[in-house]
């Protein structure tokens, strides 16, 4: 027998609390029980989010919330200035274009965060542009964006700031409000500790008034229509029951555990593996801006970054996430988002440590595991 541990920054592990909820017998939505539910949910996502605008779920995975901010929010022609410093940046723009919307893009350097200089200079030069779209953290890259200073670039004009949250929603601070985001993304399966299959979208008023001049067809995705089926505590279209059973759960441990906390958690953790690897002499993929979601490191130039992962995967049952495009064999993942707490950290390093030893790479063992604890006993 191997015991298996998914540390990877998607899907993520799910509590036996929420997994218990979710197998309870199924209900059906259109009843006074699934409502009750549902609007727990919905004030729960308000608080998460730190906003008082609705928060709508969808039963869909993240990229379904990201695709209905462009489809219910611009015209054909509008102008948006995309952060590209990743897969999920590039995500923005395809999506914008694919509706045919015209995209600015600022290409940023796969494990450096966008220069909040460089969107101001953008957003001078061209003052046609409705939106700026970014992540919080690019799952990709591991870096985390400077959120809050882009938000305030675009207060008081008619330019959005629109995030994907997907991997930062739940790990950081992001209050939408008091940061003037526009609009703000997540999914189920990451900082949410559920299984993939729920999008959760939240719009300010300014982005609400835009979304009056959309002229983008959509059914499915249509936000308006949400909206006034969120009033009354149902959905427009069948939902992910059972998905939203363990969401509650999920919310309720949230809070009791504390918001401040959870973040507190996720800084930790982060910070320890950061540190773990450093004593393994391992190169940070992003070393000026490390988001708190994930942890990306050079794997050593004599070890193969794909082989290394589908080892811990195969023989030792750790699941890392690899490189994308030019960094795959180059890179491994560690999640530390989520269902995740001091001794995953000390699982995550300790097989990294043995299939790197396992594949020729020379060292100390024990080192990371070391560092980490230093790091990691401040909790206790």
């Amino acid at each position: 027998m191997k015991k298996r541990y998914l540390i990877s920054p998607g899907p993520t592990p799910v509590p036996e609390e929420v997994l218990l909820e979710m197998a309870k017998p199924i209900m059906h939505h259109r009843t006074t029980q699934f409502s009750s539910i549902f609007a727990e949910c919905a004030e729960g996502l308000k608080k998460l989010f730190k906003t008082s605008q609705p928060v709508i779920t969808l039963a869909s995975s993240g990229t379904g919330a990201m695709e209905s901010a462009i489809t219910n929010i611009f015209k054909p022609g509008d102008t948006v200035l995309v952060v590209n410093g990743g897969k999920f940046g590039e995500r923005w723009g395809k999506i914008a274009q694919s509706y045919g919307l015209k995209v600015e893009w600022i290409n940023v350097e796969w494990g450096q965060a966008v220069a909040v200089d460089a969107v101001e200079e953008a957003l001078k030069k061209n003052r046609g542009i409705s939106a700026v779209l970014t992540q919080g953290s690019e799952t990709s890259t591991t870096v985390a964006h400077p959120v809050k200073e882009i938000a305030a670039l675009t207060a008081g004009a008619d330019t959005l700031t629109i995030v994907d949250g997907i991997t930062s929603v739940g790990v950081v601070d992001m209050p939408m409000d008091q940061w003037g985001i526009d609009v703000l993304v997540t999914g189920s399966q990451k900082a949410l500790m559920l299984p993939p299959g729920l999008a959760m979208i939240s719009l300010s008023e300014k982005a609400w008034a835009k979304s009056q001049s959309c002229d983008i067809p959509h059914f499915y995705f249509d936000l308006a229509k949400e909206r006034d089926n969120l009033a009354k505590d149902t959905t427009a279209y069948t939902p992910a029951v059972s998905l939203m059973i363990g969401l509650r759960q999920v919310l309720r441990m949230l809070f009791e555990e504390g918001l401040d906390n959870v973040y507190k958690r996720h800084d930790t953790l982060a910070r320890a593996v950061r540190s773990g690897t450093a004593a393994m002499g391992l190169k940070p993929l992003a070393p000026l801006s490390p988001a708190n979601s994930a942890t990306g490191v050079y794997t050593p130039e004599s070890v193969d970054g794909a082989k290394l992962v589908k080892d811990l995967r195969e023989n030792y049952g750790v699941t890392f996430a690899g490189g994308q495009d030019h960094l795959k064999g180059k890179i491994v993942r560690i999640a530390h988002l989520g269902y995740f707490d001091s001794f995953d950290v000390i699982v995550a390093l300790s097989a990294l440590d043995m299939a790197l030893a396992g594949q020729g790479h020379t060292m100390q063992m024990g080192r990371g595991v070391a560092a980490a604890q230093e790091i990691l006993s401040e909790r206790y």
